[in-house]
């Protein structure tokens, strides 16, 4: 017997913005989320995510248990349909179908828009991340080796993406 999940995905919106800095400032601490050292402020976030492909994971209290947002990967016509996206889930929250849920409705708004390519880089060392995106239809494209500094460490990035199979 299933039951249903303990959370419900919606849109983005600033009531949630303390939330959802919260939650990428714990991924940034543990170290093989992203580059970034610091968050960003709730303008800065607000500004470079598209307001559309931006989603929650809200818990029956209303907490934010998870995140999903994208950016354009270009401004050029070519990759009008190519964006490059991040999704943190709370520690707590792990393991409960959160950031697949938020994957699928990223992937739903994507398509919804026309993009056939959604994209990002994962450290090889987030392998939680990496199954995750396999999960829900991410395939890897390759390996850049020693694409940034990171507290002075050269490291490498997985590339992964989906490709639309309507768009």
């Amino acid at each position: 017997m299933s039951t249903a999940p303990e959370y419900r995905i919606t849109a983005m919106a600033a009531e949630h913005a303390g939330q959802v800095l919260a939650i990428y400032r714990l991924g940034i601490d543990e170290g093989d989320a992203t580059f970034e050292t610091t968050a960003p402020t709730w303008e800065e976030f607000d500004t470079t995510k598209l307001p559309e492909h931006r989603h929650v994971a809200l818990g029956p209290t209303g907490r934010v248990l998870g995140w999903v947002a994208a950016v354009p990967v270009s401004d050029r016509c070519a990759y009008a349909g190519v964006v490059e996206h991040s999704v943190y889930v709370h520690p707590d929250a792990r393991g409960h179908g959160v950031g697949a849920a938020l994957l699928r409705e990223l992937t739903r708004s994507a398509e919804a828009a026309g993009i056939w390519t959604i994209q990002s880089g994962v450290f090889p060392e987030n392998t939680a991340s990496l199954a995750l995106h396999r999960k829900v239809g991410f395939r890897v494209v390759g390996t850049r080796e020693r694409i940034g500094r990171h507290h002075g460490v050269w490291r490498d990035v997985v590339l992964i993406e989906r490709r639309s199979p309507v768009v």
